[in-house]
């Protein structure tokens, strides 16, 4: 596959680019920043230098001629470099740094806040349908996810069967944050049943055997590793008790499938449906994140069991999403969005399902799931009003 476009924008001044490993922000950067200097501290030699003796990286900049543009790759492996960035930054003089990361833990506790209003932060993501184009497959997305390093790799099964290992390896065991990795591979396990679920804290403790308190912990850590994130309820100006639980998504579905056990009781359609959930919520967090505006994403459920699974809410879109894996829509897959609408009268609702046809049904909009993640784009909105679809 060649270099594709990718959708990230590219701020002005010094930016953090943060996204999971294997989502292809230095590939991003090296087409951007090619003459750039170059701090790549996964290189074993540079990281050990530079975790030794963090100064050597001022020598290191007064000592290049050629660029003022520096991307320090994965620099949450040494976090004490930011104060050295932070130094040139004030400065003053045209430096511009580009930092790149993959586990938001120490960036929170040194870094992101020292550079508070020097550096923005942007996102990285899995591709998206759009940014894939003719290469995207629905049925592979589900099956193998969208994230760049798997789709490149010449056996992608076995890449994505490595990747959340690699992690572990690499980022969780390299920085001591978990003592016990038999129980947070236990974790896992039990947490990718939770995934497009209302997460339970204790029931998950219960089925890996550690304590509820570690449980906490370890989803805190996925989260921080920017491997998965918890959604709340959308509550603003509620008209009727909702709950107060979150749910949960691994950032990309095929983190989820290659997490997800199989056995003779697990049906192959509930397993495909919460994959397509997982899938819609990794292109509405990427398009939320590259948008222009500020946009949150939130679910919505009643204590009966009423439930929006996506509520899009922020400058640009009000939006009510409800997924669907099936072939055809009823009047009852409407019943949440029409609640919602009750509540809400001035959002938008869209029902994506696995059909081919676009459908206006009670003023809402049925649209096929793939042709809506195939233009999905951060420059548009996410979907038109049911009064402008056109069938």
């Amino acid at each position: 596959m060649n270099a594709l476009d990718r959708f990230m924008r590219e701020p002005r001044g010094s930016f953090f680019l943060l996204g999971p490993r294997g989502t292809g922000k230095s590939t991003w950067l090296q087409q951007r920043f090619a003459d750039a200097l170059w701090v790549n501290l996964l290189e074993p030699d540079i990281h050990r230098r530079l975790l030794a003796h963090p100064e050597r990286l001022s020598e290191l900049l007064q000592g290049c001629i050629h660029t003022r543009t520096v991307v320090i790759d994965e620099v949450q492996r040494v976090p004490e470099l930011l104060s050295v960035v932070h130094q040139f930054i004030e400065r003053k003089d045209g430096w511009r740094f580009i930092l790149t990361g993959s586990s938001a833990r120490k960036l929170k506790r040194s870094g992101v806040d020292l550079l508070a209003g020097r550096a923005v932060t942007s996102y990285c993501h899995s591709f998206m349908a759009a940014e894939l184009g003719p290469h995207f497959q629905l049925e592979e997305a589900l099956r193998l996810g969208t994230l760049p390093l798997v789709l490149a790799a010449q056996e992608p099964e076995a890449t994505l069967a490595g990747y959340v290992m690699l992690y572990i390896r690499e980022e969780i065991m390299a920085e001591g944050l978990i003592r016990d990795i038999g129980g947070f591979a236990r974790f896992l396990e039990a947490i990718s049943f939770s995934h497009g679920s209302l997460l339970n804290i204790t029931e998950v403790s219960r089925e890996c055997e550690v304590s509820r308190k570690t449980v906490e912990g370890y989803v805190s850590v996925l989260e921080d590793m920017l491997l998965g994130k918890r959604i709340p309820v959308f509550s603003r100006r509620a008209k009727r008790t909702l709950i107060k639980q979150s749910k949960f998504y691994f950032a990309d579905c095929g983190v989820f499938r290659s997490l997800r056990p199989r056995g003779a009781l697990d049906r192959p359609d509930e397993i495909e449906g919460m994959a397509l959930e997982g899938l819609v919520y990794q292109h509405l967090q990427a398009w939320a994140d590259y948008a222009p505006g500020a946009h949150q994403i939130y679910f919505w459920r009643t204590p009966g069991g009423t439930e929006v699974d996506f509520v899009i809410y922020g400058e640009r879109e009000f939006c009510a999403l409800e997924v669907k894996n099936s072939r055809r829509v009823n009047r009852q897959d409407l019943h949440a969005l029409k609640a919602f609408r009750v509540d809400y009268p001035g959002s938008t609702q869209v029902l994506l399902y696995r059909g081919s046809e676009r459908l206006v049904i009670d003023d809402i909009a049925c649209l096929p799931c793939d042709e809506f993640l195939r233009t999905l784009t951060p420059n548009l909105p996410i979907v038109a009003p049911a009064s402008q679809i056109m069938i």
